[in-house]
């Protein structure tokens, strides 16, 4: 009988896709109500509707991420050594 690998039998469940507000939230690194008002002036996507629910797609989510401001150079710090 062939043993399969401990990595083999166990594989990761896919990427949520659909987040919920707190999960959005956390998932820039902002508070819930920092997070409302950038859905509120446009800098983060509104939700799509299912159902009763509200959920961010994560893609858009990331796509706003990349348009905020900042991220460009960074000064050498030699703590982040």
């Amino acid at each position: 009988m062939e043993q399969k690998s401990a990595d083999s039998r166990y594989c990761q469940p896919p990427e949520r896709r659909g987040l919920c507000r707190g999960e959005a939230a956390e998932y820039i690194g902002v508070g819930v109500s920092k997070f409302d008002a950038m859905v509120a002036d446009g800098r983060m996507p509104a939700p799509k509707r299912i159902d009763g629910r509200r959920v961010w797609d994560r893609r858009q989510v990331d796509r706003a991420f990349d348009l905020l401001e900042g991220g460009g150079a960074v000064e050498d710090n030699p703590w982040d050594l």
